[in-house]
């Protein structure tokens, strides 16, 4: 998302994004002389987060996190995006074996279920982990990587940094890949056991959260907020209320499209409404599909018995943006 516009506690901190940068580098280049090959994959099921901006994904993996049954990029493993080993055993270090709050309150070891605009505050909450996968796709002005220039992605090295996290917690991996919703076949064939949970929203309710999100983000409602579907320019001329109903539309149709060849073994459709109301069938029905991809059944649910689900306005008028959104899409 541009940086030009963002409301001032959305805008990013020039000294410590110079500061990542070099820190990242440093480690990097101690990774790069020690590793001969990029030789290590995942042994167990990785899970993808997928589906459309403020569908409910961040509750989804704070769910997934606060469960204690998978690994996932946490806020302060994130920060050492170029090397999630290192990430990764920071994180050991200095949160989970920090039981006498030598380091950081015991409050950074919890993970609660809220959030922001899909961030989050706490050592041990799930993040977004965008700049872990830029590092592998190059992206232009959409999110839609042609099958040319997937060809360049590094997958052995995608791959040993996924069995590193993998490795370090012992743990099956979860993290969000929404970064990718327009090429999940290409994830697919080249993840040993993936698992796309696919959450989705009603879709006038999705579209009345992304027009408050550019509100809260931007200030204004005419920015163009997260991930840029293909069908973008086409949209341009419409107002934001169109705009976002064509964005969640063109978002849902390029999921199900990318994940219309993929087993039923390997995805998960997740309605948000049906997951907050009773969290207990979506861990049942994830439990049966680990079991099948080969993970031990995760065991009885001790989560909490329902989430409150944020009602957006059902205005009317959205019936209206969704038509004219789905006869500009074709």
């Amino acid at each position: 998302m541009q940086e030009e516009g963002r409301q001032p506690e959305h805008r990013r901190i020039p000294e410590l994004e110079r500061l990542l940068v070099e820190l990242n580098a440093i480690v990097e280049a101690g990774v790069l002389a020690r590793t001969d090959a990029w030789n290590l994959r995942p042994r167990r099921p990785t899970l993808l987060v997928v589906g459309c901006a403020r569908s409910g994904t961040t509750l989804l993996m704070q769910w997934l996190a606060a469960s204690g049954r998978f690994a996932y990029p946490t806020n302060l493993a994130s920060r050492l995006y170029a090397s999630p080993l290192v990430g990764a055993l920071l994180h050991r270090i200095l949160v989970e074996f920090d039981t006498r709050e030598e380091i950081l309150p015991a409050a950074s070891r919890r993970v609660d279920f809220s959030s922001a605009l899909g961030k989050t505050r706490g050592a041990s909450q799930p993040h977004e982990y965008w700049y872990w996968w830029r590092r592998f796709f190059t992206f232009g002005e959409t999110q839609q990587i042609t099958e040319s220039a997937l060809e360049s992605v590094d997958v052995p090295r995608l791959l040993h940094e996924l069995a590193q996290i993998e490795q370090t917690f012992d743990r099956p991996v979860a993290l969000k890949a929404m970064i990718l919703n327009w090429n999940l076949p290409f994830l697919f064939r080249v993840l040993p056991r993936p698992l796309f949970v696919n959450v989705r929203r009603d879709p006038a309710a999705n579209a009345a959260s992304l027009l408050s999100a550019r509100r809260n983000f931007y200030g204004s409602t005419s920015t163009w907020y997260s991930f840029k579907p293909p069908e973008y320019r086409v949209l341009l001329d419409a107002g934001p209320e169109v705009q976002v109903a064509g964005q969640v539309l063109a978002t849902q149709r390029a999921v199900q499209a990318g994940l219309a060849d993929v087993p039923a073994v390997n995805r998960l459709d997740v309605e948000y409404e049906r997951f907050c109301g009773a969290p207990r069938a979506t861990w049942d029905a994830l439990s049966e599909r680990l079991a099948a991809l080969g993970e031990p059944a995760l065991g009885p649910y001790a989560g909490p018995p329902s989430f409150d689900a944020p009602r957006q306005a059902a205005d009317p008028d959205w019936s209206h943006a969704l038509a004219h959104a789905a006869r500009l899409l074709g």
